[in-house]
């Protein structure tokens, strides 16, 4: 079977692609590399230094909704890793700072990890996930 060994880039639909690149920058810090404006839609690519994960913004000129849901087909939400269990914390903090509404950091009932959940300004869901180490004890 061919094989990948990783995602290269993201692409969401949004509504306001500069009022959602201000978000991502200021929420994520992310980094604005550029602005493509093309036939039918602007596009904004942001960059997360740490991994070069390249996230696209993409806004169309014909939108068929207000806003995403995810019950409908495509996607659920995205998941972005963190390293160790505390960041959670800190990233929970930092999204009350910035006023985001976002849920307490909560451990999955499987026992596999623990998550923190928000959403962007067209209500994408975002998540936060720590996976529990194989041999770390499950949450009491």
């Amino acid at each position: 079977m061919p094989a990948f060994s990783a995602i290269s880039h993201l692409d969401l639909t949004v509504s306001d692609a500069e009022r959602s690149a201000h978000w991502y920058v200021e929420t994520l810090g992310l980094r604005r590399i550029r602005r493509a404006d093309l036939d039918g839609r602007i596009m904004i690519v942001l960059l997360h230094p740490p991994t070069g994960l390249i996230i696209g913004l993409n806004q169309h000129d014909e939108q068929t909704a207000d806003r995403f849901d995810e019950h409908r087909p495509g996607l659920d939400h995205v998941g972005f890793t963190v390293s160790e269990r505390t960041e959670l914390e800190r990233w929970q903090q930092r999204l009350a700072d910035l006023g985001v509404d976002h849920s307490p950091v909560t451990d999955s009932t499987s026992g596999s990890g623990t998550a923190l959940v928000f959403r962007d300004p067209d209500n994408i869901q975002l998540e936060l996930w720590w996976t529990r180490p194989k041999d770390a004890p499950a949450p009491d």
